[in-house]
């Protein structure tokens, strides 16, 4: 049985605000906002779902969070369902959890979500997951690698980007995708002045060696490879090892260097260099200078990882340098490490932790081979390497072994010998933790153990909500769980609510109508009465005075269109009356009907009946093709045979053109049928649960524990009012983020072991399980009011 999402618009920067005449208020938010102006793009999501096309898998749900929390800059793609504007503006990504809440709760609370049903927009079914929340995250990085081309392993074929997405790569997007020579790699002068490298001329170089090589470059000029290791002195920085070697990885320099102050530390984790190896040392660093200067020829170029270090520690300057931690190019500034350049790109692996410290030598033919590859091979070839996915990968791996170190090892083997291995997407809270994020967790339920996150249990709602006002603007991504207790999801009290819905549901499908003459024809009512949608069942009521016709629908706004038009018409030869049943679960019904009208996911839409079973959707869409601003057209289908019914929903861009087509099409006649409209009720993933719960017959494995219904009116109404304060809850939270906001609202369902719904047997074949307590979610952008 598949489960529920609803995405929603976005909230609009404070200056969008004037677009909707209210000016002054606009102006006010962005002096508030620190003075954003309406030229600021805002964040917003579309998603062209709609119907029954609105299920979506958990992996998308995944890809959703994963494309809003990283985007591009750490190779997430975009949603294949949805998509995310201006990614690079989000403020953060908020996912409320309403903890054993499930998709019943929704619609038996419906009247008390006053503030999730009306700001989040649409509602999307989820596919069933044996742990929910697991399933979002990602099963963790046990991760299966595949070989690639050079030497690091991946986990995805995402490693190979499609060449649409190699226009987005920042090496891409800085030197194109042909190849270059040398010189095209060289930093310009304004590289050199940005990357603190020293510059002949400036202030700061004052008493620098100047290596006088200012014979033009060409793209056969010698590639020299230069390398320095420092020691901290009471000076600063000061070099202790210099190693330089030539095009072809012959070491032409390798020099330990005396430096001038006193060695405050020697950092020997990193520079390799004690102080039992300096102690016989007689050169200098201006012996260095002298020497460099005559090695390296009149056109010579240095190539270096951060060479700008090594130049100002030799406190020489030289024209022409090629920075291999600038040359392969990353999104905001960030640079790849040597050591991991060297693994990825050439093969090889360096600066080994067996090894004490760094062997300038090895660092700088590193470097050197890595600008020689990127020379030969081209931009292109680079950027198809992924690096970034690669770089991820590699993290991933670090954090499954500190996982597994962790757990005690008798839980590992356990593990081994119950699981069999399988390739398993990255956790998604790793994928954090490795960009640099810590998720924010706030609940009363242990959501992570591995140390990834900021996890804090607090004893109830109003507490989780008090922190969450005070941590959320603090994290960009903030996973907030709020729950009803354990007393509000015993069998018996979920099984009464569910017997309370689905019974309200048939009650509000069902309409009688009558009085009728004796020998009134029953197909002349049930054709008038189909033309207002399809007919689940027809009965004749004969315990009255004069007989009467029960009616039930199959969609909502089909029993309200024969109320509001059949009610006080002549059928079958009989001025009749048309009403829903009286009970006291339906004294509120009207409220209901104008609230499901009022619902944002309903914005725009209009139902339309009275359709011929011969039209088919390209019929419909030609047909419907003159209305203004028709955005999506939805022809609802039986779930079991397949066949379309006699209506359909027709979507607007804008809401007044959705009232503009309503005057248009009723009375409308489409191939000899007369057809009528109003707006729609249940035109989303409501559609779909109401056919669902109208094919359940409410049975709990034969064991629904009635003798405690007595105990449930106290229950519920308890229940309810923690339902409104939730609601409250989800609203002060929601008003208090920043603009650009992604929010998430999820109810993850109820745990299927505790309560199960299976479903009426059917004639022409059997229906699988169902489970109707699912999992329902709610995707928006904030605005605020």
């Amino acid at each position: 049985m598949a489960k529920a999402v609803c995405v929603n618009g976005h909230k609009r920067p404070a200056g969008a605000a004037e677009e909707a005449g209210g000016r002054q208020a606009a102006r006010k938010r962005r002096k508030a906002d620190g003075g954003r102006g309406p030229e600021e793009k805002s964040s917003h999501l579309s998603a062209a779902l709609f119907g029954e096309d609105c299920e979506i898998s958990h992996d998308q749900l995944y890809e959703l969070l994963k494309y809003a929390a990283l985007g591009k800059c750490h190779n997430a793609t975009q949603p294949s369902w949805c998509r995310i504007y201006h990614q690079r503006h989000l403020a953060g990504v908020v996912v409320i959890v309403l903890h054993e809440m499930s998709q019943l709760h929704f619609y038996k609370f419906y009247l008390q979500f006053k503030h999730l049903r009306k700001v989040f927009q649409h509602r999307f079914t989820l596919t069933p997951s044996a742990n929910f929340l697991a399933s979002l995250y990602g099963e963790g990085a046990n991760l299966k690698p595949q070989n690639t081309a050079q030497g690091l392993t991946s986990t995805s074929s995402q490693c190979i980007p499609k060449s649409s997405d190699l226009q987005c790569d920042p090496i891409i997007r800085k030197y194109g995708e042909k190849k270059q020579g040398l010189t095209s790699y060289t930093l310009t002068l304004e590289e050199q002045k940005k990357n603190d490298y020293p510059i002949k001329g400036s202030p700061g170089c004052k008493g620098y060696i100047y290596t006088e090589c200012d014979q033009q470059r060409t793209d056969s000029s010698p590639l020299f490879g230069l390398d320095c290791e420092m020691c901290l002195t009471a000076k600063g920085n000061e070099v202790t090892r210099v190693s330089l070697v030539d095009a072809q990885g012959q070491c032409l320099l390798n020099e330990l260097v005396k430096p001038e102050s006193t060695v405050v530390n020697y950092r020997t984790r990193f520079s390799g260099i004690t102080k039992k190896m300096l102690l016989p040392v007689k050169t200098r660093l201006s012996d260095i200078q002298t020497r460099l200067k005559k090695i390296l020829p009149h056109d010579a170029v240095l190539v270096g990882h951060s060479l700008n270090a090594d130049l100002q520690a030799l406190e020489m300057i030289h024209p022409s340098v090629i920075d291999t931690s600038l040359l392969f190019a990353r999104n905001e500034g960030r640079r790849f490490k040597l050591k991991f350049l060297a693994k990825a790109v050439l093969g090889k692996e360096i600066q080994c932790e067996q090894k004490l410290g760094h062997d300038p030598a090895e660092d700088a033919r590193a470097a050197l081979e890595l600008a020689q590859f990127f020379i030969e091979q081209g931009p292109a070839k680079v950027a198809e390497l992924n690096l970034e996915m690669l770089l991820t990968t590699e993290k991933l791996a670090e954090v499954s072994q500190k996982k597994a170190v962790l757990q005690p090892q008798g839980c590992r083997v356990q593990k081994q010998l119950n699981e069999p291995p399988h390739l398993s997407k990255p956790c998604f809270l790793d994928c954090l933790q490795v960009t640099g994020q810590k998720p924010l967790l706030l609940g009363r339920q242990e959501m992570d153990s591995s140390g990834l996150c900021q996890s804090n249990l607090s004893t109830s709602n109003k507490q989780i909500l008090q922190r969450a006002l005070e941590d959320v603007p603090l994290s960009t991504f903030s996973i907030i769980q709020f729950s009803l207790g354990p007393e509000y999801i015993a069998s018996h009290l979920l099984a009464g609510l569910y017997e309370k819905v689905r019974s309200k549901l048939t009650d509000m499908l069902t309409i009688y109508a009558g009085p009728f003459e004796e020998s009134f024809c029953l197909k002349s009512v049930k054709k008038e009465f189909g033309r207002c949608g399809p007919i689940q069942s027809l009965t004749v009521v004969t315990e009255t005075y004069q007989p009467y016709v029960c009616i039930q629908y199959e969609v909502l706004e089909a029993a309200q269109l024969a109320v509001e038009s059949l009610n006080g018409a002549e059928v079958a030869g009989s001025c009749i009356k048309v009403q829903r049943p009286i009970t006291a679960a339906m004294l509120d019904c009207d409220v209901w009907i104008k609230e499901l009208e009022l619902d944002v996911e309903n914005e725009g839409v209009i139902y339309v009946a009275g359709l011929k079973e011969s039209l088919t959707e390209t019929d419909l869409q030609e047909e419907f093709s003159q209305l203004k601003d028709l955005e999506t057209l939805f022809l609802p289908k039986d779930l079991q045979s397949g066949k379309h019914r006699n209506c359909c929903f027709l979507k607007f861009q804008k809401s007044q053109s959705a009232l503009d087509a309503l005057e248009v099409i009723n009375g409308w006649t489409v191939k000899g049928s007369k057809l009528r409209s109003r707006n729609a009720l249940a035109s989303g993933h409501l559609w779909r649960w109401i056919w669902q719960v109208n094919h359940s017959n409410g049975k709990q494995g034969g064991n629904i524990l009635y003798e405690k219904m007595e105990q449930l009116s106290d229950s519920e109404q308890d229940l309810r009012k923690k339902v409104k304060k939730l609601d409250h809850h989800i609203k002060k939270l929601y008003r208090s983020l920043q603009n650009n906001t992604l929010c998430i609202v999820l109810f993850p369902g109820v745990n299927r072991s505790r309560f199960q719904i299976w479903p009426r047997p059917f004639k022409k074949r059997p229906y699988r399980k169902q489970n109707l307590l699912q999992p329902f979610s709610s995707i928006t952008f904030p605005q605020h009011f």
